[in-house]
């Protein structure tokens, strides 16, 4: 529990690569951007406390260093620098069709709905495969650390894992495969 500077400053000090890990992947290697995606999570975690303390800070923190990354993305990507007559920068707006960004805001939302769905129903069916699936698959940390954290010798995690991969599989394999193939 946060209750002073302390806690706080050792939550920050415990999670703070990661969370700058996650920035800077899902920002497009974006450095610059990832630390002040980092320092921006981190205020709100001090700031919103009260209303998550009951939660797993550790993966409150990666799901809002990654929203916030790929909002920021989305915010930038588009953007372009040229050199105008006189040599200096100016910035322009790539645009794609109107077709063809409706179609990817539309497909970036339905998987974005799809993987929301995937990981309620996980939590639901069994939380220690929910835990472990965002340990190792969404925030990356190398398996023997992520057993380490579970409390399980290493093995137990891959049985984890792969009962909660061919869960997965089995009940949301269809509906995958129709979403990444439009001819189906």
């Amino acid at each position: 529990m946060l209750t002073g500077n302390r806690e706080f400053n050792e939550v920050y000090e415990k999670y703070k690569n990661l969370v700058l890990k996650t920035a800077f992947i899902y920002s497009g290697d974006d450095y610059d951007a990832a630390e002040d995606i980092t320092q921006e999570t981190f205020l709100k975690l001090y700031i919103g406390f009260e209303e998550l303390k009951n939660g797993n800070i550790s993966s409150w923190l990666c799901v809002a260093a990654r929203n916030a990354a790929i909002n920021h993305r989305k915010k930038y990507r588009r953007e372009v620098l040229r050199l105008d007559e006189e040599g200096y920068a100016v910035q322009e707006e790539l645009r794609e069709s109107t077709e063809e960004e409706y179609t990817g805001i539309e497909l970036e939302q339905s998987r974005r709905k799809l993987h929301e769905k995937i990981f309620a129903g996980l939590m639901e069916k069994n939380p220690r495969w929910y835990e472990a699936i965002m340990l190792v698959y969404y925030m990356e940390i190398p398996q023997a650390k992520a057993a380490e954290m579970m409390g399980v010798r290493l093995q137990v995690l891959h049985s984890i894992l792969h009962r909660a991969k061919k869960w997965i599989a089995k009940t949301y394999g269809a509906e995958y495969e129709e979403m990444t193939d439009p001819d189906r």
